[in-house]
């Protein structure tokens, strides 16, 4: 039975992203994808709406945003050039309050270590590495969690993934809010956990890590 519910979903096009468009539509969710280009879709879907647009422009985000009630936030900041993830996502949150959108789910990599954690070594040995060989991305990505712990007024959840693997196969997910339980997962496992948690109160305003 199709829910009355319509997704929004920035990054729709890349490895994650399409896995949780397929997955909305499996469970009856309507969903509207924001896409650069969409003469490059490699897939198409009769209930799958494209919203054509930039994450830059706000416009384009008001055209994607309206009349859903959820949103869901892959888009991956690129490791060169500025970095615009948490610019993206203030907008998107501008939109959201604009609009009475209250459900919004993100991914960050598990390299982002926040209060509370309690990161084994060589957890904590690949975080530092990343603070060093790209410390504009990880500064982005703290300037992000810093936007959300502020930003209380919209139900939130924010999940920290290992390395993904592009796969169709499903194995059982680990779920940690204090250290990555694993080092990879399948993209077709992030999908499930996300569209599994629409409507689960358990990590609003929380930063899961998930892993095989």
């Amino acid at each position: 039975m199709d829910s009355p519910y319509k997704i929004a979903i920035i990054g729709g096009t890349g490895k994650v992203g399409r896995h949780i468009a397929t997955h909305a539509i499996q469970k009856g969710y309507h969903v509207r994808m924001l896409v650069r280009n969409p003469e490059r879709l490699l897939y198409t879907n009769e209930k799958i709406e494209i919203v054509k647009g930039q994450v830059q422009d706000i416009d384009s985000i008001r055209e994607l945003l309206k009349d859903c009630k959820i949103v869901i936030n892959t888009f991956g900041q690129p490791t060169k050039g500025e970095q615009i993830y948490s610019k993206v996502t203030k907008t998107i949150f501008a939109v959201m309050n604009e609009l009475n959108i209250n459900r919004y789910i993100g991914v960050s990599g598990g390299s982002l270590t926040i209060n509370n954690d309690k990161k084994r070594i060589l957890n904590r040995f690949g975080a530092k590495m990343f603070e060093v060989f790209l410390p504009k991305m990880m500064q982005d990505k703290k300037s992000e969690w810093e936007f959300l712990l502020n930003s209380k007024q919209i139900e939130w959840t924010l999940i920290r993934l290992p390395f993904v693997k592009d796969s169709l196969k499903s194995y059982q997910i680990k779920e940690n809010l204090t250290d990555m339980p694993g080092t990879k997962i399948t993209n077709q496992d992030i999908a499930t956990f996300i569209i599994d948690h629409i409507n689960n109160p358990q990590y609003i305003h929380k930063a899961p890590f998930i892993s095989h």
